[in-house]
């Protein structure tokens, strides 16, 4: 399975923080925003991703990220002249997926909980077919919404309902099987000029291969389109991080626990970074993991 983030768009909500660079690229809290994207693909054991953004930013991703080498990863990156819609992604993507299933995570996502590995373990998700995260927000008519029936079952999914028919709202990870492309080549701008990716997911629905997990309440999801999530987003973190003594979302750390690298290479990578708190943890990491 391969890996799609999608880091485009201009972020014009985030205005004028986002003037100058990619949306994706401000920090949440001690990190990068692609890193918790990143984190999650890493997470399910995915090692070869494309990442998708902007023109104008693709040398600034470029830089921070690389090849990917220095997390046993393998980057390829690619441009969305012009934001179509999310699931303009799975047509950009095509030829990196190469017919074979993929995972599309939208760039501004972060996901945090016990068991979060669990739930993307390959035998967890719908083969053939495709498998969402759902989460029950206060606020349904800003996300795309799953409505279930008495047994759990998904029975329709509506983007940015003006009267939302439940509260669990659709989250940016996206596991599908490879007809996803075909799916999005076929579709039609919908009434906000969009390719919605509901549509994407209703087709698996209408095939009975949609399976809508449910993230319970030992979990968090936050999107962070807005100043106040964003903010929200990083306070979360800072508190986790705080507390704990752990970093979420460190590709450097999940790389080494994944198998990615070799404690050597974990070492050095902490090296580079012992100047600041970040780095200093790493080695703090490797040390007690000698």
């Amino acid at each position: 399975m391969k890996g799609i983030i999608l880091a485009g768009g201009s972020g014009t909500r985030l205005y004028p923080l986002t003037l100058v660079t990619s949306k994706q690229l401000l920090p949440v809290y001690d990190k990068p925003m692609i890193y918790y994207p990143l984190s999650v693909l890493m997470l399910a054991g995915i090692t070869e991703i494309l990442i998708i953004t902007a023109p104008s930013d693709l040398p600034l991703f470029e830089r921070l990220l690389g090849e990917g080498t220095q997390w046993g990863l393998s980057f390829e990156y690619a441009v969305q002249p012009k934001p179509e819609g999310l699931a303009q992604a799975y047509i950009i993507g095509a030829d990196f997926t190469k017919g074979e299933p993929s995972a599309l995570i939208l760039g501004d996502n972060v996901y945090y909980g016990h068991g979060l590995s669990d739930l993307l373990a390959p035998g967890n998700l719908c083969s053939p077919g495709a498998t969402v995260f759902a989460y029950r927000v206060n606020d349904p008519e800003r996300y795309g919404i799953v409505e279930f029936d008495d047994g759990g079952r998904a029975l329709s999914i509506e983007e940015k309902p003006r009267a939302p028919r439940s509260n669990w709202a659709i989250t940016g990870l996206y596991f599908c099987d490879e007809r996803a492309i075909e799916i999005a080549a076929n579709l039609k701008p919908s009434g906000r000029g969009e390719l919605e990716i509901a549509e994407v997911i209703t087709a698996y629905l209408e095939w009975g291969q949609l399976d809508v997990k449910r993230m319970g309440r030992g979990m968090a999801w936050f999107d962070m389109g807005t100043h106040d999530s964003l903010v929200e987003a990083s306070m979360f973190v800072q508190t986790l991080e705080k507390r704990q003594g752990l970093r979420i979302a460190c590709p450097e750390e999940i790389a080494y626990d994944q198998g990615f690298i070799t404690h050597e290479d974990f070492v050095n990578l902490g090296k580079k970074l012992e100047k600041s708190t970040y780095g200093q943890y790493l080695l703090k990491v490797a040390n007690e993991r000698a």
